[in-house]
C-alpha cells in the first residue's frame, strides 16, 4: 500500500523515491539524520517507535520535511513536523455496533498493542458503539505491551474468549496475528481485524476489519509537502478523506457460516446508516483517550 503510494508519487510528481526497512530501534535516529544530510526534500515515517528520534532529529534539518504517519502530536510543534493521525476511532465505533450485533454472551473485548492515547481512544469508542445498541454489553480491554508479539497476543486473547468474550478487536499490529489464531481455535469466536491482509489468517472467524489506507495518506501528505502546502503540526485523517473505513470480509461472507454471513449482512445495512451519520456530522463519536 505504502510502497504503490512511493511508486505513484515518482509517475505523478516526478520525484525520486527512497523505502529504508529499520528494524532496530537504536539505529532510527542516525537513519533520520543520514537522510537529513543527503539533503532528501521530505521523509516519511510511520508508528510510535519513531517518535522520539523523529523529534530530536527535525530541528537539526529545517528544510527537510519530515512527515510521521500513524502518530501522536508533538508538543511544542516544530515547523518541519507533520504528525498524521487517523480518526480510526470512528471504525472502532462502528466495530462496537457490530461486536454488539453479534455477540451472544453479551460480553465483547479489545486488544491493542499498547495503552497509549490513540488505542485507548480506539477501546472507548469501541465501548460507545457497542452500548449504543447494547446496553449493559460488557466490554473488556486488554494490552500486549508489544505491536510485535503474536505469541503473547494468543494467551491474551486465549483467556478473554475462555472468560465468555465472543467477538474481539485487534488493535495490535504485528501482534494481531496471534489474536486471529486464538479465534480460529476454538468455535463460537469472532475477530475484527486492521488490516486487510489478515483476513485470509482467519477467513472463517474474522468477519470484519477497521481498514486504514495509510498508502493513500502517505500519498496525499506528501504531494502537497512537495507542492510547498506542507503544513506543520498534527493532521487528522479519517472517513471523509476516504481513508478510515470499516469493512466486511469477502473472504467470510464466501467461506464462513452461511447462516453468520446473511446476519453480518444485515447488520452492514445497519453500520452504513450510522457511517453516513458519522460522515455527515449528524453523529458526533467522542474521543476518550484515557482508560
Amino acid at each position: 500500500d505504502m510502497l504503490g503510494a512511493l511508486k505513484r508519487l515518482e509517475r505523478e510528481m516526478n520525484v525520486k523515491t527512497r523505502a529504508i526497512y529499520a528494524a532496530d530501534p537504536a539505529t532510527h535516529e542516525q537513519v533520520f539524520r543520514n537522510l537529513g544530510n543527503a539533503g532528501a526534500a521530505v521523509v516519511v515515517t510511520t508508528f510510535f517507535a519513531v517518535a522520539q528520534p523523529l523529534k530530536a532529529v527535525a530541528p537539526a534539518f529545517p528544510n527537510t520535511k519530515f512527515i510521521h504517519l500513524y502518530a501522536d502530536p508533538v508538543t511544542p510543534a516544530l515547523p518541519n513536523l507533520q504528525t498524521v493521525g487517523y480518526r480510526q476511532y470512528l471504525a472502532d465505533y462502528l466495530a462496537g455496533i457490530y461486536g454488539a450485533r453479534v455477540s451472544r454472551s453479551g460480553a465483547i473485548g479489545y486488544i491493542g498493542g499498547a495503552s497509549t492515547p490513540s488505542l485507548n481512544g480506539d477501546f472507548n469508542a469501541l465501548k460507545s458503539g457497542a452500548l449504543s445498541v447494547r446496553p449493559g454489553i460488557k466490554v473488556a480491554p486488554a494490552f500486549v505491551g508489544s505491536f510485535q508479539d503474536p505469541g503473547k497476543a494468543r494467551e491474551i486473547a486465549s483467556q478473554m474468549y475462555q472468560s465468555g468474550v465472543d467477538f474481539i478487536q485487534c488493535g495490535g499490529a504485528g501482534s494481531n496475528a496471534g489474536i486471529i489464531q486464538a479465534a480460529n481455535d476454538g468455535k463460537g469466536r469472532i475477530v475484527s481485524g486492521t488490516a486487510l491482509a489478515n483476513t485470509t489468517l482467519g477467513p472463517k472467524t474474522l468477519h470484519t476489519t477497521i481498514a486504514v489506507a495509510y498508502g493513500k495518506s502517505l500519498f496525499a501528505q506528501t504531494k502537497a509537502a512537495l507542492e510547498g502546502k506542507f503544513v506543520s503540526g498534527h493532521y487528522l485523517a479519517d472517513m471523509k478523506d476516504d481513508v478510515v473505513d470499516f469493512i466486511l470480509s469477502d473472504l467470510f461472507l464466501k467461506q464462513g457460516d452461511p447462516e453468520a454471513a446473511a446476519k453480518a449482512r444485515e447488520i452492514f445495512k445497519e453500520i452504513a446508516k450510522v457511517k453516513q451519520d458519522i460522515v455527515s456530522g449528524r453523529l458526533a463519536v467522542p474521543l476518550k483517550t484515557t482508560i
